[in-house]
């Protein structure tokens, strides 16, 4: 029923951004079979670490432990896409300060703990903000960058919280198109930037400190 009615929410959603799905032949890319890692490789900093220390399956869900900080990265590199995906924080985050984690979006170069890409912040409290890494070029409004670190924008202020308490799925969504990234989490908009330098790479998912779990990740072709 979930994925039943997300499908539904798609052709609104797409209407508000003003794109369309590809081909009805160029099917729905689901990134996670829910079995394994398949078409996604492991990059830790600790190069003596377990990878299955780190990462596990279980019950359709990514596990991360968070230790050490390193990633889930796709072998493939996508460009034109809706990235949807649900993320919720394990028990042992409310024993951080501040549990963090992203989605590193068109990744390029060598594998490093922050590779060049832009990241969709995944850090509790603050899901939606944007950090630009290893140098990315992105165009986001100045009036949300960080005073202290220029490669850091706010998200949109809203109303009321966005995200969900630590422990409850969130869902993110990520259009990517041309030049363009625009976040929503949980259904709302809360941050865009243009003029992106690259316009496709890899998707990557980080262990950065604190346990979090993934699920649900498809990709959506869009033209």
């Amino acid at each position: 029923m979930r994925r039943f009615l997300s499908l539904l929410a798609l052709p609104a959603l797409l209407l508000i951004v003003g794109l369309s799905v590809v081909r009805a032949d160029e099917k729905e890319n689901k990134l996670f079979n829910g079995k394994d890692l398949t078409g996604w490789r492991v990059y830790l900093k600790d190069d003596k670490a377990k990878p299955e220390d780190c990462f596990t399956i279980k019950d359709g869900v990514i596990e991360c432990s968070g230790k050490p900080n390193g990633y889930i990265i796709t072998e493939k590199e996508y460009g034109n896409y809706i990235l949807e995906l649900e993320w919720k924080w394990g028990e042992g985050a409310k024993k951080v300060k501040v549990p963090n984690s992203g989605v590193l979006l068109h990744v390029s170069g060598k594998d490093a703990i922050w590779p060049k890409s832009a990241e969709a912040q995944l850090m509790s409290g603050n899901a939606g903000d944007i950090w630009l890494i290893g140098g990315f070029k992105l165009a986001v409004d100045k009036s949300r960058q960080d005073p202290k670190i220029e490669r850091h924008f706010f998200k949109m202020k809203t109303d009321k919280p966005v995200e969900k308490p630590l422990g409850e799925w969130n869902t993110y969504r990520i259009v990517c198109k041309g030049d363009t990234i625009t976040l929503f989490v949980n259904g709302v908009k809360l941050n865009e930037g243009t003029k992106s330098e690259l316009e496709k790479g890899k998707i990557a998912l980080q262990s950065e400190g604190a346990p979090i779990s993934f699920r649900n990740i498809h990709l959506v072709p869009i033209r």
